[in-house]
């Protein structure tokens, strides 16, 4: 008899390996009385599984030949055969009470923090067990947190297909089991949006989400922590859907609001922190995205462990700010070792390692390092494709970089190919409007200048540039960008004085917005010096090249690539790359 109990109790984990030790850990006194025997009688136990090896039922996973380690936390293997047989042939009674005692054990088995990364391994032995268990029927508090702390896993470490899964069929079965404003369906339904946002359905998050603001705004009031942390996510669906000045407004009252709440120091405000500084990088603010970045990689250091997964995505975000901001030693020297340090703590194929390493790339790019650069964006997008698929949101922007690349260094071909697959993705994932489009549709226009088709890149960057100002406003750096790349077509296509008066009205703008020595003002200054020339101003175009060369020294070095590019009189061009949200 306790070998058919065990069995059975085996049919409601999923077919192949079993951890039966999460069984034996469990309180006896949650034991029905009939199961409490097996699994506290060491002799009863060893018994019972070496009654099923000896029919071929179960095997050992290890120790085959040892039945005694059974006892002391081994799996046992169950063929996806006898496994279905088992679950068909069972009366009702015992089914219910023995797939209530595998959802005690699985809740009992969660450790309770998907945010630590040592923990990891449990969660990915827990989640294939969830579906047989059929825990998404259940009534039990315990269980409900076993599903959303194992939702939270998958996002965290980059199941999003599963957890998208596992999280649609949860907002169904507990909608109809607790109804549809259960405080624990609002919980679910902050997960399942995380989940779907990673794999870029910004507008089937922003309606969850706003469904969950309005709601939890009119029963709990503004100030409430669930309505907080819904404005939050609301805030990111903003930030993808390209509308970066509601994301700010929004980002801006929810830190203000933590902060009044729960002080500097908490996790959930230095979230809200780490999320205004994105909306602020987005709208091309990087010296306060910088600053903001910086206290909350600080604070993330003391108050969590310094590999703690939010710690490294800090560093992450600050490595961004320093390169976006053209101070390239340093990005570079931070990202290098956080990238190990991800490797290392997070595993090489995690979303969050693929991205420290693609940041490093592009660090080692703009440093001049062409060789690293190339193996290593190579690398990352081959992995990202593999892992996460092509049309994933971070897929596509290794892609987008991995075209630009190429189209300067390698194989035009290539960067031709994949970024008309970037473009085209875009669309449809974002629509027509999206800075997205309007940016990676610019990189485009530049393969199509290489290639000789100057009409339809001059026709293809000017709608860029038109369509950038419009998503994004006239100073922003994407728009200056984009403007950069218009003049040196208006050049090729037969209108040097357009060309002269576009980067004369940008190089103003650029020092207005980032200073006259970041790398972007300082590319419009160059352009403005090379239009000035082909305009036969000799002495306008000799003095704005010195004074432009001179900060380009200051700044980055008399030997740095732009540097010696701007000497050599090479006309600067701009990538547009898609930033995370």
């Amino acid at each position: 008899p306790e070998s058919v109990d065990l069995l059975r109790l085996c049919s409601f984990f999923a077919p192949g390996s079993i951890p039966v030790r999460l069984l034996k850990e469990m309180p006896s006194g949650e034991l029905p009385e009939q199961l409490s025997g097996l699994m506290n009688d060491p002799l009863l136990w060893n018994k019972a599984i070496g009654q099923l090896r000896q029919y071929s039922v179960v095997r050992l996973e290890s120790h085959d030949s040892i039945i005694d380690d059974a006892s002391s936390g081994e799996s046992i293997y169950l063929h996806r055969m006898v496994h279905q047989i088992v679950r068909k042939d069972m009366p009702d009674q015992d089914r219910q009470e023995f797939i209530d005692v595998v959802r005690r054990a699985l809740a009992a088995a969660d450790p309770g923090r998907p945010t630590d990364t040592r923990l990891w391994p449990t969660y990915a032995e827990i989640t294939p067990h969830l579906k047989w268990a059929d825990v998404l029927r259940s009534t039990d508090p315990a269980v409900h947190s076993l599903v959303l702390n194992c939702l939270r896993y998958m996002y965290l470490s980059g199941e999003y297909r599963a957890g998208i899964k596992l999280g649609a069929r949860a907002m169904d079965a507990w909608r109809e089991l607790l109804g549809e404003n259960h405080p624990r369906v609002w919980d679910l339904s902050y997960n399942y949006a995380n989940l779907l946002r990673a794999v870029g359905d910004y507008a089937g998050t922003e309606a969850i989400e706003r469904a969950a603001v309005d709601h939890l705004r009119a029963e709990r009031g503004a100030q409430d922590l669930e309505h907080l942390r819904a404005a939050g996510g609301l805030a990111a669906d903003l930030r993808g859907l390209g509308r970066y000045e509601e994301a700010l407004e929004m980002s801006e009252w929810i830190l203000g609001a933590y902060r009044e709440l729960l002080g500097d120091q908490d996790s959930r405000t230095l979230n809200a922190q780490n999320n205004l500084a994105i909306s602020l990088r987005l709208l091309g603010r990087y010296k306060e995205a910088l600053e903001l970045n910086r206290r909350t990689l600080d604070s993330r250091r003391q108050l969590l462990r310094p590999r703690h997964s939010w710690t490294l995505y800090s560093e992450i975000n600050y490595a961004t700010d320093l390169r976006l901001l053209g101070r390239y030693t340093e990005a570079e020297s931070l990202q290098a070792q956080s990238a190990q340090v991800h490797r290392t703590v997070m595993n090489q194929d995690n979303p969050q390692t693929l991205r420290a390493e693609h940041n490093l790339a592009l660090c080692l790019y703009r440093s001049g390092k062409r060789g690293e650069a190339a193996e290593l964006f190579t690398r990352v997008l081959e992995r990202g494709e593999r892992v996460l698929g092509e049309t994933d949101p971070l897929t596509m922007m290794f892609a987008a970089s991995q075209s630009f690349f190429a189209r300067e260094h390698a194989d035009i071909d290539q960067a031709r190919a994949i970024s008309e697959k970037v473009v085209g993705g875009y669309v449809d994932m974002l629509g027509e409007e999206h800075p997205y489009v309007a940016g990676t549709r610019a990189n485009h226009a530049l393969i199509m200048r290489n290639v000789g088709e100057r009409d339809q890149a001059h026709h293809l960057l000017e709608e860029a540039l038109t369509e950038m100002g419009r998503s994004v406003g006239e100073n922003h750096p994407w728009t200056l960008g984009c403007a950069i790349n218009a003049s040196a077509l208006r050049n090729l296509v037969g209108d040097p004085e357009s060309a002269a008066a576009l980067t004369d009205a940008i190089s103003t703008r650029a020092i207005e917005v980032l200073g006259r020595t970041h790398p972007l003002t300082l590319s419009a200054r160059i352009a403005h010096a090379a239009d000035l020339r082909g305009l036969r101003d000799l002495q306008h175009a000799d003095k704005v090249e010195s004074e432009a060369l001179d900060d380009l020294k200051k700044t980055l070095g008399a030997q740095h690539v732009h540097t010696v590019s701007a000497r050599s009189r090479v006309r600067p061009y701009w990538d547009f790359e898609p930033q995370i949200i």
